[in-house]
C-alpha cells in the first residue's frame, strides 16, 4: 500500500489517524466488544452474536484485524477444523478506552430517548 504525501502528513501530525481509522471499519467495534465481553469465540459463535453481518465481512474484519495484531487467529486441524478467535495483549490494551466509549455511548442514547420523549409530549 502507498501513501500519499497528505496521508503522511497527517499521520505525522495525528498519531491516534490509524488506530481511529482502524475502530471506525464497518463492524469493527461490534467484533471488539463482543470478544471483549465474551471471551474467545469460534467464527459461527461470533457471527451469531454479530447480527447481520455477512460472513464475508466478518472474515475481512477478523483478518485486518488479526493484521493489525489485535486478535489473534487460533487453528486446531480437526475435522471439522476449529477456529477460535481471542484478543491478544494489543487489542485488551483498548478495553479501557473502548469501555469509556461505551459509558459515552450509552449515556448518550438515554440523553436523546428523554429529549425525543419531552419533544413528543409537547
Amino acid at each position: 500500500m502507498t501513501s500519499s504525501p497528505d496521508t503522511e502528513n497527517h499521520g505525522a501530525s495525528c498519531p491516534m489517524d490509524y488506530v481511529l481509522r482502524m475502530l471506525m471499519g464497518p463492524w469493527t467495534t461490534y467484533i471488539l466488544y463482543n470478544l471483549r465481553t465474551y471471551g474467545p469465540q469460534r467464527f459461527g459463535e461470533l457471527k451469531r452474536r454479530v447480527s447481520g453481518v455477512s460472513a464475508k465481512m466478518l472474515t475481512e474484519r477478523l483478518r485486518t484485524l488479526e493484521g493489525a495484531g489485535l486478535l489473534r487467529r487460533d487453528y486446531e486441524a480437526t475435522i471439522p477444523p476449529k477456529v477460535t478467535y481471542s484478543l491478544t495483549r494489543r487489542g485488551h490494551e483498548l478495553d479501557e478506552v473502548l469501555g469509556k466509549l461505551a459509558d459515552v455511548a450509552i449515556r448518550w442514547e438515554a440523553e436523546d430517548a428523554a429529549r425525543r420523549s419531552l419533544k413528543a409530549a409537547e
